[in-house]
């Protein structure tokens, strides 16, 4: 089958272009509900050479916040957090680290406590050997989905629940 050279030199312009907009530093993890409903993360895998992890103050890797999506209602720390879209900050602490979800999604924005829709400690560990990276993942059992979050030698696990 012949194919036109303006056709083939279209698509090979047009996925040159996707992909020089991918940003290879962002990543998703995503839990996936029985029912099809889906609640995910995304965030910028940053650098623990480069990114500063200071008790008391958001965490950003890479130098932005985590954006929360959900399709789902859910419970975090006994607070109800409604469908939409959420920027998600780790707040490392001396002994156990907090995650607020905030209502703020504006790209660039400085964090601000009064914005958030949901705040708690969450259960925090040591591990045995630094990672390369940050290190994002869900995990889910029944309508609970547990975002863990692994950086340098730190490990926190937050629970969320699809109601």
């Amino acid at each position: 089958m012949l194919r036109s050279p303006f056709v083939v030199a279209s698509i090979l312009a047009l996925a040159a272009v996707c992909c020089a907009q991918q940003d290879d530093s962002n990543s998703t993890t995503t839990c996936n509900l029985e029912d099809g409903r889906q609640v995910a993360v995304r965030y910028n895998s940053g650098s623990p050479k480069k990114d500063k992890v200071a008790n008391g103050k958001p965490f950003l890797p890479g130098g932005t916040a985590m954006t929360l999506f959900t399709d789902v209602p859910l419970t975090f720390g006994g607070t109800s957090i409604p469908m939409g879209a959420y920027t998600v900050y780790p707040i490392p602490g001396r002994e156990k680290w907090t995650l607020a979800v905030n209502k703020n999604v504006t790209a660039g924005a400085p964090y601000d406590e009064k914005q958030n829709v949901a705040q708690a400690q969450v259960e925090t560990d040591q591990v045995p050997e630094s990672s390369e990276g940050l290190e994002v993942a869900f995990s889910h059992v029944g309508q609970k989905c547990t975002l863990r979050i692994v950086f340098g030698k730190v490990a926190t696990f937050s629970e969320f629940m699809a109601k």
